[in-house]
């Protein structure tokens, strides 16, 4: 998990530089496709893809679906968020993880937990307002902020539900799954969108985020968190996305995009201490 939120921040840095210049189901169609082959390769040269995993295959519909919706509304909500809030408000899955993680699975938060998770949400409050208090008072919160919470609170009912739903699958043949579900949906609701694409007027930076968010930040982060949901609680799993707008702001600098306020860091400061509460706990 500690790879996956560095890994995931890239996507906010390179996703907004992309986010205007392709439809999010356009992009995000090709990138499953993709992410669907480099998977089901290595599903196959790690032991192959057994039948019994093609049983009850709604499984994979659903965790498809929310999947796919996680990730259009973030390109979307990349359109008018900047990446450090966008990644902000991503780091209230948690909170969300764990109130959905009791209501499926009956997971119990603990009070060191839920103080953990409500440290971290305040820390990301604290970004996506901007140190504002006004502008928190009066809950104006951006349109890229808004349409990218509601991936949020897909992405929180998906972490509970890939342990309910897995049946002792290998990671790479849940995965597989996974996201071939995630391609039919796409494709079903965002065939317009690639049919009216110019793939060929398309400026690089277009595909170096492909690129990225393909084999990085689907493939890799997929698996990734398929490993740990069947390991650790779901507010635990999703508790390390708390240091993924420092990444950002690491991924930011690094392209050159500058240093956001410095009223921004103490939100920042306030998730990493969130995550030192939880992995306190889990010693």
């Amino acid at each position: 998990m500690l790879a996956f939120s560095a890994l995931v921040a890239g996507s906010f840095s390179l996703g907004s530089m992309a986010a205007n210049e392709i439809s999010p189901f356009a992009l995000n169609s090709v990138r499953f496709i993709i992410a669907s082959m480099v998977v089901g390769m290595l599903a196959v040269f790690t032991g192959g893809i057994p039948r019994e995993a093609m049983r009850a295959p709604w499984r994979y519909g659903i965790l498809g679906g929310l999947f796919a919706l996680y990730f259009v509304m973030m390109f979307e909500g990349l359109k008018t968020a900047t990446p450090v809030s966008t990644a902000a408000v991503f780091t209230l899955t948690p909170v969300l993880a764990a109130g959905f993680g009791y209501l499926i699975a009956r997971q119990i938060t603990t009070k060191r937990i839920a103080l953990a998770l409500a440290v971290g949400a305040t820390g990301a409050l604290w970004v996506i307002f901007r140190a504002d208090l006004s502008a928190l008072l009066a809950f104006e919160v951006g349109r890229g902020e808004a349409v990218y919470f509601i991936g949020v609170i897909a992405h929180a009912i998906y972490t509970p539900l890939v342990p309910k739903f897995s049946r002792g699958e290998r990671t790479f043949v849940f995965t597989f799954f996974i996201l071939i579900a995630a391609t039919i949906v796409l494709l079903a609701f965002g065939w317009r969108d690639i049919v009216a694409t110019d793939w060929g007027a398309l400026p690089p930076i277009v595909w170096i985020t492909l690129g990225y968010v393909s084999i990085i930040a689907t493939t890799t982060t997929a698996s990734l968190l398929a490993f740990a949901s069947v390991r650790l609680a779901s507010a635990k799993v999703m508790a390390y996305t708390y240091l993924t707008p420092s990444w950002v702001i690491v991924w930011e600098i690094a392209l050159g995009h500058g240093v956001p306020s410095v009223y921004v860091f103490g939100g920042i400061g306030l998730t990493i201490l969130a995550l030192y509460l939880l992995l306190k706990h889990e010693a």
